[in-house]
């Protein structure tokens, strides 16, 4: 496998996007909140602003937008069929407002591929910059993952729930969120994600070997900062980290937890058997 796409270090990615009325009402439809108080929208609307736009004949067997070893493409023809959002470190700046004008340039960093119990990986990174009306609004260190195949005969992930039960007593705040389909379909519609784990259960189960519809990795970074807002307001997080450790299945309980203030907040979302699924921190202003 070819292991160096050093062409790819540097490109660039320029985007614009408005956070207009209809759109902020979507997204708080999706989380079943109420239209925010003043015009500044809570933090991680930016997860749902500057969306692909690749069109439907351009896209892969899995959903993302096909790779291509030319001039014109973002991402490295990475030859790996799986690819995965694996983490993010955001930073944020401004809140950002309805009716804003949005630019975003996005910015490949880094290319690594390694090798592991799960086969050949690589990792790209990837440095966005959001504004809006001209003022820095958010900044994020993205890392992609792409592996390889799975095996028809592999196992399904994650396992079974056993019969642990997760126990919240050593974290401050607590709360259980279940995402059923219905969220995932209008946070995939919010986002334009055309990943098919999140939406065929076929491929999901046959071809990629999940146990069942995989909650998005950002769905679930939304739904932390909106439980850390119910702790500290909105748009009092200075920054917030989260990486995917297991995935989250549709429709099963998921453990929002938090401990900590200050710059030294922990977060995470767990199964209900104990299984970490998300490990998320965050400092506030």
């Amino acid at each position: 496998m070819t292991t160096e796409w050093s062409d790819w270090i540097g490109r660039e990615q320029r985007s614009a996007d408005q956070l207009d009325p209809p759109l902020a009402a979507r997204w708080c439809a999706t989380f079943d909140r109420d239209a925010p108080p003043g015009d500044a929208m809570p933090q991680g609307i930016h997860l749902c602003l500057c969306t692909p736009e690749a069109r439907t004949g351009q896209l892969g067997a899995d959903g993302h937008p096909s790779r291509e070893d030319s001039p014109a493409s973002f991402l490295p023809p990475v030859p790996l069929p799986r690819r995965m959002w694996a983490s993010s470190a955001i930073r944020f700046h401004a809140p950002i407002s309805i009716g804003s004008a949005i630019d975003r340039v996005s910015r490949v960093v880094s290319i690594e591929a390694k090798s592991g119990s799960r086969g050949d990986l690589v990792f790209v990174d990837i440095d966005h910059e959001t504004g809006a009306d001209g003022q820095l609004a958010v900044t994020e260190r993205q890392t992609l993952v792409y592996l390889d195949a799975q095996d028809s005969a592999a196992p399904l992930v994650p396992p079974e729930p056993t019969g642990e039960i997760f126990d919240p007593s050593a974290w401050e705040a607590h709360h259980i969120a279940t995402p059923d389909e219905r969220l995932l379909f209008r946070f995939s519609a919010l986002t334009f994600n055309t990943h098919r784990i999140h939406y065929d259960a076929p491929y999901a189960r046959d071809v990629e070997r999940y146990r069942g519809l995989v909650v998005h990795g950002p769905l679930i970074a939304s739904l932390l900062l909106q439980f850390a807002a119910g702790s500290f307001a909105e748009n009092r997080l200075a920054s917030f980290s989260f990486r995917g450790v297991s995935p989250a299945i549709v429709g099963e309980p998921l453990h929002l937890v938090m401990r900590g203030r200050g710059e030294a907040i922990e977060m995470g979302g767990f199964a209900t058997d104990g299984r970490e699924v998300t490990k998320a921190s965050a400092s506030l202003v």
